[in-house]
């Protein structure tokens, strides 16, 4: 977790500064080459200040990772309370392309997934992270994998998540960047989800 959290308006600024331009490194650079040096001089603070809130760089990433994952729970409390529902594979579809527009759209949703795989402790964060996520998709999922019980349905929230996560970088990374091939294993990604799930409800 970051040292603290600005309360002032100013400080926020700053802190969201420092946030942006940490993006723009790991895009740019990648997270090897990530440094506080090279992210205070982007966001125009000192360093020190990148050390009032951030211990080290893992603990930076991890707060990227949160920003991320916040707004797919928001995104997702909105698809919860439309499902169940007789058109639920249309809001699933609707949320996958909610996901693969981000994905394309912002490198750096897909430089951060890279950084927080790269130690145990910021993937053992970034579980902790994603566990509202899976809570919601496991409580969606209850009608639909009847006499499953909660751990077995949060085990196939979180396979679904990281199929969507990992086929999305696939498509980003091995098309190149072809907008119409990025969107026809879009589509892929949909039928295959949509066909698993249905299979899981009538399994």
């Amino acid at each position: 977790m970051p040292r603290r959290r600005p309360a002032q308006q100013r400080s926020r600024e700053r802190f969201n500064r420092i946030l942006t331009a940490a993006r723009s490194v790991l895009v740019d650079l990648g997270f090897e080459s990530f440094t506080f040096d090279e992210v205070a001089k982007r966001a125009e603070v000192p360093i020190g200040t990148l050390y009032q809130f951030f211990a080290n760089k893992y603990v930076l990433i991890c707060e990227l990772d949160r920003v991320d994952t916040a707004e797919a729970v928001a995104e997702l409390k909105k698809f919860s309370d439309q499902v169940p529902a007789l058109q639920w594979p249309d809001i699933l579809d609707e949320f996958i392309e909610h996901l693969a527009r981000l994905w394309r759209d912002d490198p750096s949703r897909r430089a951060v997934w890279h950084a927080i795989q790269s130690t145990p402790a910021t993937r053992a964060t970034a579980a902790a992270t994603e566990k509202e996520m899976l809570e919601i998709i496991a409580e969606v999922m209850r009608p639909l994998a009847r006499g499953a019980g909660y751990e077995e349905r949060m085990s196939l929230a979180g396979l679904l998540v990281h199929t969507v996560s990992s086929l999305l970088n696939y498509a980003v990374r091995d098309v190149n960047s072809s907008e119409e091939d990025f969107d026809s294993i879009v589509e892929e990604i949909k039928r295959m989800l949509v066909s698993y799930l249905f299979s899981v409800a009538t399994g």
